[in-house]
């Protein structure tokens, strides 16, 4: 298996990227119905998956990977929630909200592998 050299190479990181898509699109709608905060709420929590990522891979440590990873995995069940709400306050329709929910949980469960791969790495480089 080749090294992962840039975070955009991480499937965790890809899957992430897509997920921002139907967040923001619920937040479109929540701003049509001035529901600022939600909209608000959403968007971070959709953003803060990948930039987490990207923070703690270019820290250069698998120390502070892992606690990114973690950070990432707990925004990544947030947007999980927040899409549930989204489409329990008909912010996205049942066909979108669905597929959303499918990504979230494929991303958390891709954030959940990559903390355990790294969590072993920094294991094994211990004296």
């Amino acid at each position: 298996m080749a090294k992962i050299s840039r975070f955009e190479d991480l499937i965790a990181w890809q899957k992430g990227m897509a997920l921002i898509r139907p967040a923001y699109l619920a937040a479109r709608v929540a701003t049509a119905q001035r529901d600022f905060s939600f909209a608000n709420q959403i968007r971070r929590a959709s953003v803060s998956v990948v930039t987490n990522i990207a923070e703690g891979f270019e820290r250069g440590g698998r120390k502070e990977f892992h606690q990114f990873l973690s950070v990432a995995k707990g925004s990544a069940a947030e947007v999980r929630t927040l899409i549930r709400v989204a489409a329990d306050l008909g912010y996205l329709p049942s066909a979108e909200s669905a597929a959303a929910l499918r990504q979230s949980e494929e991303v958390g469960r891709l954030l959940g592998d990559l903390r355990a791969a790294v969590g072993r790495q920094r294991e094994i480089k211990k004296p």
